[in-house]
């Protein structure tokens, strides 16, 4: 059995000992029923918490789904080692139809108004658009309670279709590349650069959480960024900072950005 209160002090340095306890309950409860215990949609920080955690039990493995192929909001499973069937994850998928010659509808608008319904964001996975409106991948018990409740979405009236897993498409994402230069690399100026901001109104956002980096909640404009981080400003999408190159003879920093539209 792992040792719960090391795990718990490693992560709360990290701001992550309440979604640590509460993967670690599934875990244990996994060990003890030798079965598996299944997490709501977990972002991708999240997921690595719960590999870190199921590295811990000897009699544990990991698994993952998130209905789309390439997902980026999955469930994950801990599963007894001697357990043989295969877990159920509790997901639903719907496809979300309106009128698209009145309405042009965001990621934002469709989680706001799930959201909107009194259901949390952990119930809901991911959102990708497709030419007949928006697939959905939700916790399943949550159908009957969406079919009848989330029936508009801003001022457009939505029809909810139910979907088979094997109907969801890939998620195709649009990406900008981006060389700028920057005075530091500090992340009010890197995420000034990828999202076309001032550094001004960036250190505001980043003061009211609305950035976060590698999905944990940016706590200072001044923090470091390195390569491979991933910027996400609130309802703008996010930025991986790709590459950085050097100093440039003005002494400014070259970096390349990559922005998923």
């Amino acid at each position: 059995m792992a040792d719960r209160e090391k795990i718990i002090r490693y992560f709360r340095a990290g701001g992550d000992e309440q979604l640590a306890a509460k993967l670690l309950d599934l875990a244990e409860a996994a060990h003890k029923s030798r079965k598996f215990r299944v997490s709501e949609f977990l972002d991708p920080h999240a997921y690595n918490v719960a590999e870190i955690i199921a590295a811990n039990f000897d009699s544990i493995r990991l698994e993952a789904d998130g209905g789309f192929q390439n997902a980026e909001r999955v469930k994950v499973a801990f599963v007894a080692e001697d357990f043989y069937g295969k877990p159920d994850f509790g997901m639903a998928y719907f496809l979300a139809s309106w009128d698209k010659r009145y309405y042009d509808l965001s990621h934002r608008d469709i989680l706001g108004a799930f959201m909107g319904t009194g259901c949390k964001r952990e119930a809901l996975g991911d959102i990708v658009f497709v030419p007949e409106g928006a697939q959905l991948v939700v916790e399943k018990t949550l159908v009957n309670y969406l079919t009848s409740n989330l029936t508009q979405i801003g001022a457009a009236p939505v029809t909810l279709t139910p979907l088979k897993q094997e109907e969801l498409l890939q998620k195709e994402e649009k990406v900008k590349l981006i060389n700028a230069t920057v005075a530091d690399l500090r992340l009010d100026a890197v995420a000034a650069a990828g999202y076309g901001v001032s550094r001004s109104r960036m250190a505001d956002e980043i003061k009211s959480l609305n950035v976060k980096v590698n999905w944990k909640e940016a706590k200072k404009a001044a923090q470091p960024v390195v390569e491979g981080d991933i910027i996400s400003f609130r309802g703008r999408g996010r930025v991986e900072v790709t590459e950085i190159k050097g100093t440039t003879k003005k002494g400014r920093i070259s970096v390349t950005l990559k922005r998923f539209i």
